[in-house]
């Protein structure tokens, strides 16, 4: 199902939704440039559990295209969405771009998220990144975001490190292995750093739910399936 969600900044948000609509609530964010869709076919495998939200962030997708974008703006409109709906002790998962979210949104609403899962996604922190060219044709997203997201991942300063040892949530850190362009080192150090959290590997690539999503979704439900919660703070598994 298509819906939109209007909200007070004016900002429409898009989403979709699968699953039992009285089921538990799962919130899924894409990375850049992606969308809801990105999320179909893992969907499949988290829908007879959880009501599935895909939300297209904003410059994304059928989402608005308001010309204004920071990671900090698109967390006030996933917590927007979140209000709107009334979700709450939701599992929170983003990949990439909407891994920086998710941090965000749980670092600044624990009482919204009582899961936190995060693909492949350390928060920003200094690299060097060519900018991207724009496309000869036509993309499904406002190709103004590009250059803000990508300058605000290269952060000498790694301020947003700083907000880690105060989400409180449960969290589940999957990394692509060493075929992802990620540094696996990071998410690691980043593991450590929640005081409850655990790092797994699938040798996938960057876009693990998309390219291994059988896998990705049997870590992700092993995990929340665990009645005695994660293990200690930066434990770290192999698959």
């Amino acid at each position: 199902m298509n819906r939109k969600v209007v909200l007070p900044s004016g900002v429409r948000i898009a989403f979709t939704t699968s699953g039992p609509p009285v089921a538990p609530a799962m919130v899924v964010l894409h990375g850049l440039g992606e969308g809801a869709a990105s999320w179909t076919t893992v969907g499949h495998f988290f829908a007879d559990r959880f009501r599935v939200i895909a939300l297209d962030l904003r410059g994304h997708g059928a989402s608005d295209w308001p010309g204004a974008y920071s990671f900090e703006l698109m967390r006030d409109d996933v917590v927007g969405v979140m209000e709107a709906l009334q979700l709450r002790d939701i599992v929170l998962i983003g990949h990439s771009m909407g891994g920086t979210v998710a941090y965000l949104v749980a670092s600044a609403r624990p009482d919204l998220v009582a899961r936190l899962v995060i693909e492949d996604a350390p928060p920003p922190f200094p690299r060097t990144r060519a900018m991207p060219e724009r496309p000869a044709e036509p993309v499904n997203f406002d190709w103004d975001v590009v250059p803000v997201i990508a300058a605000a991942v290269n952060d000498p300063t790694r301020r947003m490190w700083e907000l880690l040892p105060g989400i409180t949530a449960p969290t589940l850190i999957v990394g692509g292995g060493a075929s992802s362009t990620v540094p696996q080192e990071l998410l690691a150090e980043a593991a450590g750093l929640i005081p409850s959290c655990r790092f797994v590997e699938i040798d996938a690539g960057h876009n693990i739910h998309e390219s291994r999503p059988s896998e990705f979704a049997t870590a992700v439900l092993s995990w929340l399936a665990e009645p005695t919660g994660p293990r200690k703070a930066g434990e770290s598994t192999g698959s």
